[in-house]
């Protein structure tokens, strides 16, 4: 039985943000993993953090010496990257990435797409989250122009077909004008034309999907907002801000990626 110290390869090189575990069983069949200088090519070896030297190509892979999770009210305007060699404004520049280093984005955000983001520096965790498999949901608020009728509505109940094949059942309402004024006010859109406030919640991470469903029963996004990962969302937090998860809510992260 292995000590409390081991892990098995795939998990510890997950763990250290070289990727999902099912693609480091995958470098590690490949031949590209080393461990004390020789090459590994079986998954189920176990190593020991701090005591073996583990590589990936050549480049030395260690894990962070403390897991942390943190979520950020991303603003609009921001790149959903650590480094822009353009030098356009990206969101390391919000979260401690110095104070809790290998934080990186749980996914992606279009630049003007506004809310909760999470970072980690924990790879097993965030490559979990975004893993197709594990269909983790997320709420988005969209103002689109026009309001959708019922079967436009069911239709993305039930699944639209894009270009990149038809989607999942989603969770979709128009927010009653009360609400939508309210939602308004505090994200600083403007309803007038006609426009109103669809929420919809999602269990897969397409490039842009949002959009290209509203867009694919006739209403445009003119802004959209995530409002919810899983249980989590952004309470109190202003445009900008960021704060760790509790240990509960990383714990619930966790069940929710299946980890």
């Amino acid at each position: 039985m292995s000590s409390p110290e081991e892990q098995r390869l795939q998990k510890y090189l997950a763990r250290s943000g070289v990727a999902s575990r099912r693609a480091c069983e995958q470098l590690i069949a490949e031949g590209r993993v080393t461990v004390n200088g020789a090459v590994v090519q079986r998954s189920g070896t176990t190593v020991v953090a701090g005591a073996d030297e583990v590589a990936v190509d050549g480049t030395p892979v260690k894990p962070p010496e403390s897991s942390v999770t943190l979520m950020l009210h991303k603003p609009p305007r921001v790149l959903t990257t650590m480094d822009d060699p353009q030098g356009r404004p990206t969101v390391a520049a919000l979260v401690p990435a110095e104070r809790y280093p290998g934080l990186f984005p749980v996914g992606r955000l279009d630049a003007d797409t506004t809310g909760l983001l999470l970072f980690t520096n924990n790879g097993q965790l965030g490559n979990s989250l975004i893993h197709p498999r594990r269909h983790v949901e997320k709420t988005y608020l969209a103002l689109v122009e026009g309001e959708p009728a019922p079967r436009e509505m069911e239709a993305l109940r039930t699944g639209v077909r894009l270009e990149d094949g038809p989607t999942l059942p989603a969770r979709a309402c128009v927010l009653p004008l009360a609400q939508a004024r309210s939602v308004a006010a505090q994200l600083g859109w403007s309803l007038k034309g006609g426009r109103r406030i669809v929420e919809l919640a999602i269990t897969e991470g397409r490039n842009r999907q949002v959009r290209r469903m509203l867009a694919a029963v006739g209403h445009p996004v003119l802004q959209l907002h995530r409002s919810r990962l899983a249980d989590l969302s952004l309470g109190d937090l202003e445009p900008g801000q960021w704060r760790l998860l509790t240990d509960g809510e990383v714990a619930k992260l966790a069940a929710c990626a299946g980890d």
